[in-house]
């Protein structure tokens, strides 16, 4: 029986709005079982208290932390303490670091040297550093959008400075499948989604408002998306002559509009 792995999911209250704890634990749920679930932050202050009701409901532990000196972030200290002593209680292979604040760009990296597996989550606003600092990062609000939409899909655009350009995207696309050392220059659609997110940690084909990431490639013109029967579906460049067919196509379907 395959184990799934285990996380500790560290929250910073401070920097992150309650109405995405489902989210939040529906997203590492896909990664594996959240072993620990903590959320760190000053739950004497008033603004603190949207969280009760959810992490009642998500059996997530708070950890009061009090902020001893004005303007001091007190609860940053302590979520990085509890990070490394879980890391070194040997009990999880992973962490969810969930914050929008480039503080724990340190933490990401060190436990990653240690061999974890972290995910980060955070609001657009999340500064590069920690999103690079992380194996993946998952936009919130941008899966929030998601959600309110019914999960249709629908053309979206990364206009956000910090989210990776969907051209920056298909242009690393097409140079991987270029630089592949085989006759017909081919790729299993898995193995590309892999090599993309190790490349890009904030990579999810939801930011451009898809659910799959076959429709996601359809849309760029010079792949070929095809299936090999049990073998599944594989990504290959187009001749140029294809290409030109396509585009051609299109401008005909356009001007009968």
């Amino acid at each position: 029986m395959h184990e799934e792995k285990r996380y500790a999911v560290l929250i910073d209250a401070d920097n992150v709005s309650a109405k995405y704890i489902k989210i939040i634990l529906d997203e590492i749920a896909n990664y594996g079982v959240a072993t620990y679930k903590r959320i760190y932050g000053d739950w004497t202050r008033q603004a603190a208290s949207s969280w009760k009701e959810s992490l009642l409901e998500n059996s997530v532990t708070p950890v009061q932390q009090y902020n001893y000196t004005q303007g001091k972030n007190a609860t940053d200290s302590a979520m990085i303490i509890d990070a490394m002593d879980i890391l070194y209680s040997q009990n999880v292979e992973g962490f969810c670091l969930v914050s929008s604040d480039s503080d724990f760009t340190k933490l990401a990296s060190r436990l990653r040297e240690s061999g974890m597996f972290v995910v980060g989550m955070g609001e657009e606003k999340t500064p590069k550093p920690f999103i690079a600092a992380c194996n993946q990062f998952k936009y919130l609000d941008v899966i929030a959008g998601t959600v309110k939409t019914n999960n249709n899909e629908h053309k979206a655009s990364s206009n956000d400075k910090n989210m990776t350009d969907i051209k920056v995207i298909e242009a690393t696309i097409y140079k991987m499948i270029s630089e592949i050392d085989v006759e017909n220059q081919s790729i299993n659609i898995s193995e590309l989604g892999i090599r993309i997110v190790k490349r890009y940690p904030d990579f999810d084909v939801r930011n451009y408002g898809y659910k799959k990431l076959s429709r996601f490639l359809t849309g760029f013109s010079k792949l070929d998306i095809h299936s090999k029967g049990k073998n599944g579906i594989w990504v290959s460049l187009k001749t140029e002559r294809e290409v030109k067919e396509k585009v051609s196509k299109r401008k005909r379907r356009t001007n009968k509009r």
